[in-house]
């Protein structure tokens, strides 16, 4: 069993070629094929062994894969990740190429040598079939490969699309947070509840306020660096490689309750109770969420755009889409408060 977290050097172990970069984060136990690679950045949270990288596979640059029992994340042989991906409790198949900025739901299934375009979203229980090109938001198959496809494929793969025989390691991560990465900005030192928990690669400066048992999870960033606060209250979530940010003469306010899904971008805006915002997510300056809304997937909230409370708010430029009876449920993808130990 191999350990990883951050500030390891790049990893050789019984996996033989296996690489895990010094500021990759694996928390929880993963279990990662010979020859595969976790690159600067990327985050691979699997909490009850529920991500399955396969042989010779490649999670790139800040991208994040998160799977649990109730959501296994299950990659392929061979296939690569662009940057910024998120695969979120999804399958994917062998000799996959998947697009930068991709976004993969619970339950969606990637067959084999499928082509994702940058960007593309696969929504929940969406299948695309083994030899698929798609791209949208939400994805759509706008042909099948060509002979040209599999040619960039092959050279991209070194010549050789054969696959190895499947092999694993299991790689164990730290599960405890800490709150060591807090950074004064113009005299301003983060405050931070005895409660809340930090998660490794987490780093918070300047004027920001964080609640009680509030989580900030891996490669998160918080930055209160220009004029107005960061206020974050109690018992949010706020998952891996999110950036929360503001412009000067702005505040930004996640209130109680709030889950905020991997890979988003918090700007400048308000964010009312009991809301959640979905992994790739991006809410812009001045912006109003209300109480009890969701904001789904890959969505983006154009600056100054208000939304009351409990609406369903989707799409590029963002709209309301519908209404909610009540405060959506916690979703499959959140941290459960027996993930980890968090000090009382």
């Amino acid at each position: 069993m191999m350990s990883a977290g951050p500030g390891s050097a790049l990893r050789d172990a019984e996996a033989g070629s296996l690489q895990i970069a010094g500021s990759a984060v694996v928390l929880g136990a993963a279990r990662l094929g010979e020859g595969s690679l976790v690159a600067q950045g990327a985050v691979i949270r699997s909490f009850g062994g529920g991500v399955e990288v396969g042989t010779g596979s490649a999670v790139i640059e800040n991208c994040v894969v998160v799977g649990n029992p109730e959501m296994p994340a299950t990659i392929g042989r061979r296939t690569v990740f662009g940057h910024r991906c998120l695969v979120i409790g999804a399958s994917v198949g062998d000799l996959c190429e998947v697009g930068n900025a991709s976004v993969l739901m619970p339950g969606a299934r990637l067959g084999d040598r499928v082509f994702l375009g940058e960007g593309t979203l696969v929504p929940p229980e969406m299948e695309l079939p083994s030899g698929a090109v798609a791209v949208g938001r939400p994805a759509h198959v706008v042909r099948r490969a060509s002979e040209d496809d599999f040619h960039r494929l092959t050279a991209l793969r070194d010549g050789d699309l054969s696959l190895p025989p499947p092999t694993a390691v299991t790689v164990e991560g730290p599960q405890e947070p800490t709150v060591d990465q807090l950074y004064a900005y113009r005299g301003i030192v983060p405050t931070i509840a005895a409660s809340a928990a930090l998660f490794p690669t987490a780093e918070i400066t300047g004027d920001v306020a964080v609640g009680d048992r509030t989580i900030v999870g891996a490669g998160v960033k918080i930055i209160g660096d220009s004029h107005g606060p960061v206020r974050i209250g109690d018992d949010v979530q706020i998952l891996e490689n999110t950036v929360l940010h503001l412009l000067p003469d702005n505040d930004l306010v996640i209130d109680d309750g709030v889950i905020i899904g991997p890979g988003s971008m918090i700007h400048g805006c308000r964010i009312g109770a009991r809301s959640v915002v979905e992994p790739g997510a991006i809410v812009c300056d001045t912006s109003v969420i209300g109480a009890g809304c969701v904001v789904r997937a890959g969505a983006g909230v154009t600056q100054r755009s208000r939304f009351a409370a409990g609406a369903e708010i989707d799409g590029h430029p963002a709209a309301e889409i519908g209404h909610l009876a009540e405060p959506p449920p916690v979703p499959a993808w959140a941290l459960r408060r027996d993930d980890f130990p968090v000090r009382a």
